[in-house]
């Protein structure tokens, strides 16, 4: 059982807002006293439109009535509040009252309805008041910030907004909490995305991407946006009147690019808060009828429909790194038999390489820990942690491809056959025959991945000899290098091992067949090196 809780503001025709909105700025200081009355077993309504009113007699009328709404999928609680409400400076002419105001009453609408935020004018019902009119609705989920302000009120963050909702005794507060908290719960136990993941490394995770300035970088990667954007027009075909996936959309330029090739629908999914910039594109460009925005996790959300296509770009730093391949092999349950995957497979690569300047520019990092009297201190004995530290670290950067000391092996990742479990555990074995003699310091990966569309096949590639990405090259260096000749073989594995921190642990063993000698190193994907800045 989950509860759906809706909350309604209506704004009377007969009366008018004041002038002075700040509705961008968390400015509620600035705000008289606002009482939205909430009675046990209530639901708010959606709101459906901003009227905007001027006069010098300003006041503006809000009334709330609840109800809980059950519902047999797992629940979103559904708050209706209007941020734009709570920001505009209100001067109230006589107190709020339930008994003369009657709240707008809003049907169960369907889920592309809710979804979009803008109930349809014909769901609407007004009960005894013809002239009350439903402004706006939003979701609370489990990770929205909310607080008891002393003992009949909650006040609720939605994005750079608050909302004080104040209910009329202190058991309506209890009752109401206790179903939040409840729904939350279940919520959590419930998330596939949640136990995977550290709360910790999940905040972090959405906080950078919700920033546009990350969003930006990468749009910005040339080789990236143009290559999605070939491979998605040149099959049109293959979008044109199609429901389209778009998973962790961003700003959802894939969205744009899916509707610029011909799909009806695009579903355009995203957990972080530029949701919200993505909503604006959208409406900007007068897109709404084509691009729905749902916040949330893939793993969380539901659709109301079956997809055609699923687009996404889920690659991190050596392919595997931030787990979210795991949410686009996810999203497979809503795409149909003959459904299509863009990227659709993927290749990793990987070679022996040899970097003397490297290594031991690497290594010196740690010489700071062998001072024996910094400011009277000695450092030296945190020396041998400080180089393991080191050496645990992948090195994002790029090369010269004359370092490699064999042909590459590669390993592939089909989307449209792989499940998540597959991506727990990725071992990559190896044979090498080496084509120059010399040191061997450590492995060099990048990955390709391949759009096979009906009309043509685009690759993605991240390798040294292509244009440079923002994924750049990732190398592991091992703990100690390895002397072999042109002409011997080197093997062993690879082996990626999935932690709750949104990354890999990295295990290699190497061995140079002719002469036994071994080397290996464990290194941890969440805490590369960027040796490119």
């Amino acid at each position: 059982m989950s509860d759906k809780v809706e909350v309604c503001f209506p704004i009377r025709s007969h009366e008018r807002m004041e002038n002075g909105l700040g509705f961008l700025l968390p400015i509620c200081w600035r705000l008289p006293p606002v009482q939205w009355y909430m009675g046990l077993h209530s639901v708010a309504l959606c709101p459906q439109r901003q009227q905007e009113r001027k006069g010098s007699d300003n006041k503006m009328e809000v009334s709330v009535k609840c109800n809980l709404i059950m519902e047999a999928t797992p629940v979103t609680f559904a708050i209706v509040c209007w941020s734009f409400a709570l920001l505009w400076r209100a001067g109230w002419k006589r107190p709020l009252s339930r008994t003369k105001t009657n709240p707008v009453v809003i049907q169960d609408l369907p889920f592309e309805e809710v979804s979009k935020g803008v109930p349809d004018e014909g769901k609407v019902q007004k009960q005894n008041d013809t002239d009350g009119v439903c402004v706006f609705k939003c979701l609370l989920n489990r990770d929205t910030e909310c607080c008891r302000v002393g003992k009949e009120s909650v006040l609720i963050t939605l994005g750079y907004s608050s909302a004080l909702l104040k209910f009329e005794s202190h058991a309506d507060l209890s009752s109401f909490s206790n179903t939040l908290q409840s729904c939350r719960n279940e919520k959590k136990e419930s998330s596939v995305f949640s136990q995977r993941t550290e709360e910790a490394s999940a905040v972090q995770y959405f906080q950078f991407y919700g920033c546009i300035s990350q969003q930006q970088n990468m749009m910005q990667d040339f080789v990236r946006t143009a290559t999605y954007h070939r491979a998605i027009l040149q099959n049109h075909i293959d979008f044109r009147d199609k429901i389209v996936l778009d998973v962790g959309c961003g700003s959802g330029i894939l969205s744009f690019f899916a509707v610029q090739a011909g799909a009806r629908r695009v579903y355009a999914v995203e957990a972080s808060s530029v949701a919200q910039y993505a909503e604006m594109l959208v409406k900007n460009n007068h897109l709404s009828d084509k691009i729905i925005v749902l916040p949330g996790k893939i793993e969380d959300i539901s659709l109301p429909e079956a997809i055609d296509v699923i687009v996404s770009e889920p690659m991190g730093y050596m392919l595997f790194n931030e787990r979210m391949l795991e949410s686009y092999l996810h999203s497979k349950k809503w795409l149909k038999a003959n459904g299509m995957m863009f990227p659709t497979f993927s290749d990793i690569h990987l070679a022996p390489f040899s970097d003397e300047q490297l290594y031991m520019e690497h290594y010196s990092r740690a010489n700071f820990w062998h001072q024996q009297c910094f400011y009277g201190v000695n450092l030296s004995s945190l020396r041998g942690a400080a180089v393991d530290e080191y050496f645990r670290q992948p090195i994002v950067d790029t090369f010269d491809v004359r370092i490699l000391m064999a042909r590459t092996v590669k390993y592939t990742v089909n989307f449209m056959d792989a499940e998540e479990a597959d991506l727990h555990r990725v071992e990559i074995p190896f044979v090498f025959q080496m084509t120059q003699s010399g040191l061997i310091h450590g492995l060099a990966f990048w990955f390709d991945v391949a759009f096979v569309g009906s009309v043509v096949t685009v690759w993605l590639s991240t390798a040294p000899t292509e244009p440079l990405t923002h994924w750049y090259q990732v190398r592991c260096l091992l703990h100690t290098p390895l002397f072999a000749k042109e002409g011997e073989t080197l093997s062993g594995k690879v082996l990626f091992v999935a932690n709750r921190r949104q990354s890999y642990d990295i295990h290699i063993v190497a061995l140079v067949n002719q002469t036994g000698f071994r080397s290996g190193n464990i290194l941890d994907l969440k805490n590369p090196f960027f040796r490119f800045a």
